[in-house]
């Protein structure tokens, strides 16, 4: 399937846009306005301030399934050292995730459907879900009635960039496609004081120290082998002056397994470290954990992935197909589907979800000659090769997406529909690029 010169030269200045202006978790005020300008220039009914900043486009053709195809619209707190002509404008703050590929291709493949309608029937919904990296934002937009906008869904359909060559694509067969993930927030209390008089003081960040090595403990020698896991402490933030020592120090942790007793045995045990650290500091307080986000893992519906699986070794050849295994990376697509059904009371929704490669050729044959790896996810060096992932991210999912909106008899009638207008502070676009767009 060939995407149009046209498509895929709008989706290239979306992604280009997006790119040279990322915006943290929370704060996608500009990106929303980016893709509700597109959907709205392309006839969906677009509502705005779903959970935050998120992005909502309908479009309606009769009756048939509701299809939900979701990316994401927030980037990292990371400094982007590309190199790229087109890097990022916006100091400390980068698409180190590939969300500029997923947004950009997603608003891609809304064009292509609202232009062709030949050959399915029912409802696409198009998601921008702000908040992702903080593992906040699909639920935020669930609580906030994101099922009562676009009624409940027969499938919910996302991608991801992964250091896979470009041009292809990668389903799991069966098993876990990324892990479920528990966020900690952490703080260790001590007794600050001057640097030269230690003894008159309660260091938290000599307690800090050792809790990082004791942390690991609990993977290396309190997990079996083969359960797989990761503990990662990713921010460890204390003191002000080399000559001062704080009263606190902080830690941020990362959990990540592919079940939920295994995260609740994690979760325990970091309770338990921190709290023997302090104890044998003879801190003044015990420590603070607490739970600032969680997900589940992410298993793709089976019969869903084998729909999509031959979908796309029709429409970009089945040797581009590639097999995925478990990751421990994490997001929160899980909540989309079973997971979330007590949010979102929608029961039997299918998750359909799949990995997309970025990695050109040349890159690769770089990495085998030097032995160095090319840059992945959440590294300021990751930089997808932009219009072949393009090319083959809007392929992908248009072909799911008709794949899963497949209903026989005649197309309903066209122009969309209106959206009922859930509760909170939303704004609906009539169309056009609005100022927070393009």
């Amino acid at each position: 399937m060939a995407v149009p010169a046209d498509v895929l030269r709008s989706a290239v200045e979306c992604c280009l846009d997006v790119h040279l202006h990322p915006e943290p978790s929370g704060a996608e005020e500009r990106t929303a306005g980016v893709l509700a300008g597109l959907l709205a220039a392309d006839g969906y009914a677009v509502t705005r301030g779903v959970g935050g900043h998120g992005v909502v486009g309908l479009l309606r053709r009769g009756e048939g399934p509701t299809v939900l195809l979701r990316a994401e619209l927030d980037a990292l707190p990371v400094p982007e050292e590309t190199g790229l002509r087109y890097a990022s404008t916006v100091p400390g703050v980068s698409h180190a995730c590939g969300h500029d590929v997923h947004l950009a291709a997603l608003a891609g493949t809304a064009r292509l459907l609202a232009r062709d309608t030949a050959g399915w029937r029912g409802t696409v919904a198009v998601v921008g879900q702000p908040a992702e990296e903080t593992l906040d934002g699909a639920l935020a937009m669930l609580r906030d009635g994101l099922y009562d906008l676009t009624g409940p869904p027969d499938a919910v359909l996302a991608q991801h960039t992964a250091p896979l060559p470009a041009g292809a694509v990668a389903h799991t067969d069966g098993a876990p496609l990324l892990a479920g993930t528990v966020a900690v927030d952490a703080v260790l209390h001590g007794s600050g004081g001057h640097a030269g008089a230690p003894h008159l003081t309660v260091d938290p960040v000599v307690s800090a120290a050792a809790a990082v090595l004791r942390l690991q403990a609990l993977v290396a020698r309190e997990r079996a082998p083969a359960e797989q896991a990761v503990l990662t402490v990713g921010r460890l933030v204390a003191g002000t002056e080399a000559n001062v020592i704080p009263d606190r120090a902080e830690l941020g942790i990362s959990l990540r397994a592919f079940d939920e007793g295994t995260l609740d045995r994690l979760l325990a045990g970091v309770r338990r470290v921190l709290a023997g650290e302090a104890e044998a500091a003879g801190a003044p307080r015990a420590p603070e954990v607490a739970v600032r986000a969680r997900s589940r893992t992410l298993l793709p519906d089976a019969g869903l992935t084998a729909e999509l699986r031959a979908a796309h070794a029709a429409a970009l050849s089945p040797d581009r197909v590639l097999p995925w295994q478990p990751a421990t990376a994490a997001e929160d697509f899980a909540w989309y589907g079973p997971a979330g059904t007590d949010v979102h009371g929608a029961p039997g929704v299918r998750l359909g979800y799949w990995m997309l490669g970025t990695v050109p050729a040349s890159a690769r044959r770089e990495a085998a000659r030097t032995g160095r790896p090319v840059p992945g996810n959440h590294s300021p060096r990751f930089a997808p090769e932009m219009r072949s992932s393009l090319e083959t991210g809007i392929t992908a999912l248009t072909a799911a997406a008709r794949r899963a909106l497949e209903a026989p008899g005649p197309a309903g009638p066209t122009g969309p529909a209106g959206a009922p207008e859930a509760p909170g502070a939303r704004t609906p676009d009539a169309g056009g690029l609005d100022e927070a767009g393009r």
